[in-house]
């Protein structure tokens, strides 16, 4: 062939790619409204270019707007050929609990022109209210595109649907577990890398790993259903055995650094991450990919074809990612209508993330799963933490990202993940009636000083003190723990024996009465004089829902602490694994047991709430969203659940309480 028809050729090839490939619109993901408030509204979005327009709001369906303002390049951050992360903060004077409406206008139209399934039915723009309390809150966490069932946010669109603005939710929080990095569906992963290709999205190099480069793990016969045997692994510290002297001659044996049971297709590269973030949020990005090209090509991955066990697992999970790509629409729809914040939790990064010093000496010793940690937090602080409180957030922040973007390498990825490892403030607060307190329990661990595999606390001494300082003079306050606070006992009696055998990681032991200095710590926070009466604490994690009423032992005043929790949006507990646990808590541990003076908490007396659905225990083992009414001395009207089938399951106050609320009404009345 001479070189004028190879030119021809390889023209010809690239405009038949060209007319294959999809047509890429201008907004890929959201717009995603986050932290808005009186004094500032952000939105979040992914576009396939620099977004040119404006944002408008108007008062209702007036034409005439009260706000409007340009977006800017210092708002925007290139991370790709054909791709920008929007974040746009607009300050200035917003009327609060008024009904207001928004519209984008980009250079390609109105943004519900471009995507009008965006709009309730109704509407000619986007409706929003942003309220000073925090009057009624949708929140849960744990969303597993591929879990078997349905996605609890479509629920949520659903009801949110056919409310009134003025009474939607406050806010919808999501308290953990966003995306499951170390748990990927095969057809997900390959979602990504088309994605990666699709929008141009950066290559990496990596130190100490069987791949120098993304690219060439992609290519690889390790790219689907193969990572675990890429991940780093390392000598297992803190075993009795090879840890006496008297054995200390026995080789130490080898473990994965990453202890996810299911990491076979473990996110490693940032672009892996960032396209992730895309796929969870957007129908859109779904529609640009094949996400059954692996069935058509025969399986084959690299140089070899899948087995026949992961083409199996390969079907059952591309029929619960098509359902999960179906319900896409309305979640795209609801969170462009709610605030929306959120806070990580182990699996945005990894399974057992910081959960005992010797897991973090593994893992940060390691370039490599360095390197994957960080590329988490990358793509947690541009997706995620970014729109929480955008202020707690210098310019370093986006000119280290910015450095990277514009040329990629080592040394700049290196220098913004540093940042961000030695970032402390990830943790924020939302000023509503009553005010809300989001922890961060994975960055600021009270590290166990007797032996590397006991767990650490959640939060160390000076977190803890921080968090106090905050709710001082509070009347009352709604914290925002990923995990329980107040947990199911014998749950965790279960982990702290699995500790003392030297196997935390074998059963996820972690809770806030792990670590003797955090649970003390925390427990004398509820007992001092000058924090809140009223205290509401948001959960998640455990892949369950209930609701304790809480009191302090012998004492007349005390504060009334209530542990809500909703878990998971898209995800359950082992059905049978539960029964059992809660019987056994059940017997063991009623609030008159004696085994009480035996737990951390037995200055707490702790009163179970009973759902008002017959048949289920007091742990009500669904994928659901949680809804709280809070009234207006903070304390909460009505607790519920709204599972993914769209069933309402309340949880009506103890006996105790209803007495209690009984008899101060009586008083009120008595005194009028």
């Amino acid at each position: 062939m001479t070189a004028t028809s190879q030119a021809c050729h390889e023209d010809a090839e690239t405009s038949i790619e060209m007319q294959s490939a999809p047509a890429l619109p201008l907004v890929l993901t959201g717009p995603v409204l986050r932290r808005c408030n009186a004094s500032e509204i952000t939105l979040w979005l992914v576009t396939t270019a620099p977004l040119e327009g404006q944002f408008v709001l108007y008062p209702g369906d007036d034409h005439s707007p009260c706000f409007e303002a340009d977006f800017t390049a210092s708002q925007q951050i290139q991370i790709g050929q054909s791709v920008w992360i929007v974040m746009a903060r607009f300050t200035g004077e917003f009327p609060l609990d008024t009904v207001l409406t928004y519209e984008i206008v980009t250079q390609q139209g109105p943004i519900s022109a471009l995507i009008p399934e965006l709009l309730y039915p109704g509407e000619a723009r986007l409706t929003v209210m942003f309220k000073s309390r925090a009057d009624y809150i949708q929140h849960g966490s744990c969303r597993n595109p591929h879990f078997p069932g349905k996605d609890s946010l479509v629920a949520a669109d659903e009801k949110v649907a056919g409310l009134a603005v003025e009474d939607r939710p406050a806010l919808l929080m999501m308290s953990g577990d966003q995306i499951y990095a170390d748990h990927v569906a095969g057809p997900t992963l390959d979602a990504i890398s088309q994605v990666i290709d699709l929008l141009g999205l950066p290559d990496e190099t990596f130190t100490d790993a069987p791949y120098a480069t993304l690219s060439e793990l992609r290519q690889s016969a390790k790219q689907l259903y193969g990572r675990d045997q890429v991940l780093p692994v390392h000598e297992e510290t803190g075993n009795w055995l090879s840890d006496t002297r008297l054995f200390s001659w026995l080789p130490k044996p080898r473990r994965p650094v990453f202890s996810a049971n299911e990491c076979e297709n473990h996110l490693i590269g940032l672009s892996e991450f960032l396209a992730m973030y895309l796929l969870v949020w957007s129908p859109q990005v779904w529609r640009l990919v094949d996400h059954g090209r692996l069935q058509q090509q025969g399986f084959q991955c690299g140089d070899q074809v899948l087995s026949e066990k992961w083409q199996q697992l390969w079907h059952r999970e591309k029929q619960e990612i098509d359902g999960f790509i179906e319900g896409l629409t309305q979640v795209q729809r609801l969170v462009a209508h709610l605030p929306t914040y959120m806070i990580f939790d182990d699996h945005d990064v990894t399974d057992d993330w910081n959960l005992t010093i010797g897991w973090e000496q593994a893992a940060y010793q390691h370039a490599f799963s360095r390197r994957i940690i960080g590329n988490s937090l990358f793509g947690y602080w541009l997706c995620q933490g970014w729109g929480n409180d955008p202020t707690q957030f210098d310019e370093k922040f986006t000119s280290l990202a910015r450095a990277f973007f514009e040329q990629p390498g080592d040394n700049t990825q290196d220098a913004m993940i540093e940042h961000l490892y030695r970032f402390e403030h990830w943790h924020y607060e939302i000023g509503t009636q009553p005010k809300m307190l989001v922890l961060d329990t994975r960055t600021r661990r009270w590290r166990s000083e007797s032996t590397m595999n006991k767990p650490s606390g959640l939060m160390d001494w000076e977190a803890l003190m921080d968090m106090q300082h905050s709710l001082m003079n509070e009347s009352a306050v709604i914290i925002v723990s990923p995990a329980p606070i107040f947990g199911v006992k014998f749950i965790e009696m279960l982990q702290r024996v699995m500790t003392l055998l030297g196997k935390p990681l074998v059963v996820d032991a972690e809770n806030w009465m792990a670590h003797p200095g955090a649970a003390n710590t925390l427990l004398s926070i509820f007992t001092h004089t000058k924090t809140p009466t009223n205290f509401v604490i948001i959960s998640g994690d455990v892949h369950y829902s209930f609701a304790y009423d809480i009191k302090l032992r012998f004492r007349r005043n005390s504060p009334s602490i209530y542990q809500i929790t909703a878990s998971g949006i898209k995800n359950t507990f082992p059905e049978q694994l539960l029964r059992f646990c809660e019987r056994m808590d059940r017997i063991l541990y009623t609030p008159y047991s004696p085994l009480n003076w035996f737990t951390k908490r037995k200055r707490m007396k702790i009163y179970k709430r009973d759902p008002d659905t017959p048949g289920h225990g007091r742990l009500v083992n669904t994928s659901c969203i949680g809804e709280l009414w809070i009234n207006d001395q903070g304390k909460p009207d009505h607790i519920a659940i709204l599972t993914a089938e769209g069933q309402s399951i309340g949880f009506p106050p103890t006996r105790q309480e209803t007495k209690r609320r009984s008899e101060t009404s009586r008083k009120l009345t008595s005194k009028s």
